[in-house]
């Protein structure tokens, strides 16, 4: 008897910017991703690995693979140069393409609608989702997407890692560039998405009942540093305002109470205005989609408890001494997976869709050899039997695997060298060479596991 379901997805997630390159071609508009400069530690977004020219070459790698679903995000200023307005032909024509060959691969394509690429015109018109204007233009952008690829894509995200909003990262994800960096920017660019959220998903719900529609959180696994009290109070307020809320939305219909108090205390309830929360109920998840890579321990000596408590996840955050760390500081624990799959699905009762993992590692090919990443190789197999574990020993009810970059690419900061791919692509951050493919080590070993549908994981 197998552990997973026969339809069980098996693939790689990507966005945009860290993919297509293309970065002014056939219409597309500026988004802020593009005036990004190269630094010392990363390249420039204009060209990634130019997926927009090559993506028939990496459908054929993700086959070769065995994947059977790929998650890819549709660039908004592709398709709507200004972010409001006219839509481009030629760049939805480029989606078209590329989801008929995934289709034609028997790839099951995912759609996201924002991986944090603003249109430049609604960031310097408006400061991004702190508008209610660019909240209401991405409904607008995210119906036409929906008119023109509903018959053809079944799963659906709105916002990329959508409870990014709700702390640090937040500030700089949602094309704020001049508001002031503070909790009420913060609660607006969170507020107004989760609204976009709700809007997207009850005109699926009235016009393409068939779709399949979650949330996405990237799930923050947090543990007490110790088992003082105090530790474990922060701990779970942490979890209470960057992940529970979230769910509570997805799959509820409503902000967690202790938020809502935090609110009302802090002044922000202006935020939400008649009609908001009404909204907000009509809010329905097929799926709780999450990203999830590492876990982190919090320290409450480390954390300022007269700020939001929004800002103690980044301040609080300490090393766990039981677990390895990537060169990055990213904390391994596949034990983690196995309780955030099932925390997920206890707190919602939904089906839940891990769409991001990985490892991100720096490498170099010699030019002759496959590169030997077996550390890729025995993060994954930790990652899948977690997984498998979380199915067979709880119940959860897991619909897929996603890994993140399983073909290289940059970044989230642009760094080509922290590599997450079984296939590498040959560039550096500085030095474009001829973005050649090359398979790791861990390209056959996937092939194996996504083959088997999780079975031969050796």
């Amino acid at each position: 008897m197998t552990t997973l379901n026969q339809d069980f997805l098996w693939g790689n997630s990507t966005s945009s910017m860290q993919t297509e390159g293309a970065w002014n071609v056939d219409g597309k508009g500026p988004s802020v991703y593009d005036i990004k400069e190269a630094g010392e530690h990363n390249a420039d977004w204009k060209v990634a690995i130019d997926e927009y020219h090559r993506y028939p070459e990496d459908v054929e790698w993700m086959a070769k693979m065995h994947m059977n679903c790929y998650r890819f995000q549709i660039s908004w200023s592709r398709v709507c140069p200004e972010g409001d307005g006219a839509f481009n032909e030629a760049g939805i024509a480029f989606y078209d393409r590329l989801i008929d060959d995934l289709l034609a691969h028997g790839i099951e394509p995912m759609i996201c609608l924002y991986h944090f690429d603003m249109p430049l015109s609604l960031a310097k018109r408006y400061n991004g989702f702190v508008s209610r204007e660019v909240m209401e233009a991405f409904v607008r952008y995210g119906k036409e997407m929906l008119k023109r690829f509903a018959g053809k894509v079944k799963y659906w995200i709105t916002f990329n890692e959508h409870n990014c909003f709700t702390y640090n990262p937040g500030l700089d994800s949602g094309g704020n560039l001049t508001a002031p960096r503070d909790i009420h920017t913060l609660y607006a660019l969170s507020h107004h998405t989760l609204l976009a959220h709700a809007k997207l998903t009850a005109f699926i719900r009235s016009h393409y009942p068939d779709l399949k529609i979650g949330g996405m959180l990237a799930y923050a696994e947090v543990y007490p540093a110790s088992s003082d009290p105090e530790d474990v109070e922060v701990t779970r307020r942490i979890d209470e305002f960057v992940n529970n809320n979230y769910l509570d939305v997805f799959a509820h219909g409503h902000y967690s109470p202790e938020v809502l108090h935090f609110m009302a205390e802090a002044d922000l309830m202006s935020l939400i205005e008649p009609g908001d929360l009404e909204t907000l109920a009509q809010t329905t998840s097929d799926f709780i989609a999450f990203s999830y890579y590492a876990s982190s321990a919090i320290d409450h000596t480390k954390i300022d408890q007269q700020a939001p408590v929004n800002w103690w996840f980044e301040q609080g955050t300490v090393p766990n001494p039981h677990l390895v760390s990537s060169e990055w500081g990213w904390q391994i624990d596949p034990t983690g997976f196995k309780n955030a799959l099932t925390k997920i699905w206890n707190q919602t009762g939904l089906p839940v869709f891990p769409i991001e993992n990985g490892l991100g590692v720096r490498e170099q090919w010699d030019g002759e050899h496959p590169i030997d990443d077996t550390y890729r190789i025995n993060y994954h197999r930790d990652h899948i039997q977690a997984l498998k574990a979380a199915v067979r020993d709880y119940g959860v009810p897991v619909l897929g695997y996603l890994g993140w970059g399983l073909i290289d690419i940059p970044s989230s900061k642009g760094d080509i060298d922290k590599r997450y791919g079984a296939v590498y692509v040959n560039r550096t951050n500085h030095e474009l060479r001829d973005l050649r493919r090359i398979p790791k080590r861990s390209f056959e070993w996937f092939q194996k596991a996504f083959g088997s549908n999780g079975e031969d994981l050796s």
